[in-house]
């Protein structure tokens, strides 16, 4: 996924999925994986879209990412193994400003060299 973004960037990024259950995989995968810091699920979206010619309207759960631009790669890769839908949203927003604990935090969640916390 090109990136303008330095590889340490914290950045936002928003999937959707159509249940909890779908999106408590997919979160607990990228967790178990380093790839995000967290993982936020929010049940009771509904959209609207074309899809193959028609109109549909679902109920969808919203899930943010918290991770880092050197994250996105493997973060869509994945996506091909753990997202339920065939042409799942990916979406990046960069983060401008954050309190620097919490960016602190994600960095050093995402990084596969960190402490995973098992002594």
């Amino acid at each position: 996924m090109p990136t303008p973004l330095d590889s340490h960037d914290v950045v936002m990024a928003i999937t959707t999925v159509g249940s909890t259950d779908d999106a408590e995989l997919l979160v607990r995968a990228l967790l178990d994986a380093r790839l995000i810091a967290c993982g936020t699920m929010m049940p009771g979206a509904r959209s609207l879209y074309r899809w193959e010619g028609e109109i549909t309207d679902e109920q969808e759960v919203v899930v943010m990412l918290k991770t880092v631009a050197s994250c996105l790669d493997a973060i869509g890769e994945a996506f091909t193994l753990h997202h339920p839908y065939d042409v799942p949203e990916l979406l990046v927003f960069p983060t401008h400003a954050g309190l620097e604990g919490y960016l602190g935090w994600v960095r050093d969640e995402t990084d596969p060299d960190g402490d995973d916390g098992l002594d």
